[in-house]
């Protein structure tokens, strides 16, 4: 499983690397239309630009997750207690985990509604942008499921200093 979860982390950085290739070219266009006449002003290039926009915060998202820096505050003291340590990685990862669940659920009920319209100026369906909800809840599920279960396994093996 470990295998597959690295190879989906791996298509996830390379589709980021793309999103923001693909991000500029809009962009470009919509600079070099405003301040000068090289190019006519098209509509669709703020809409796509959005849409790359979206794309690379979830993408993002769900590759900081897998990091582990996506949220990471230290709010309580560290402890010598590799027990205590445990428990409180599990406390945030278990945090991260409902909500996303909640993203998942919730996100399919949202991707439902985008299959259901379309964008006005591209004629884009708007699932397109609508499924990067359910799918980053789908996939931070994966990585904290990972991540806990490599917790735990750390744990049982002595940590990383070979106490518990």
């Amino acid at each position: 499983m470990h295998v597959l979860l690295e190879g989906y982390y791996r298509l996830l950085k390379l589709l980021l690397t793309l999103l923001m290739a693909v991000l500029i070219v809009p962009v470009a266009m919509q600079i070099l239309s405003r301040y000068t006449g090289v190019i006519p002003r098209y509509i669709w290039t703020e809409e796509i630009a959005r849409f790359c926009f979206v794309w690379v915060i979830m993408i993002g998202a769900m590759i900081a997750v897998r990091d582990g820096t996506h949220f990471d505050v230290d709010v309580m003291p560290h402890s010598r207690r590799k027990w205590v340590e445990l428990a409180l990685r599990l406390l945030v990862n278990l945090a991260m985990l409902a909500m996303a669940v909640s993203f998942l659920w919730w996100g399919w009920d949202f991707g439902i509604l985008g299959s259901r319209q379309r964008s006005e100026i591209s004629g884009l369906p708007m699932l397109a942008i609508y499924i990067a909800w359910p799918l980053a809840g789908a996939t931070w599920t994966l990585f904290l499921l990972e991540r806990i279960w490599a917790d735990i396994i750390e744990f049982r093996r002595g940590g990383p200093d070979g106490s518990r």
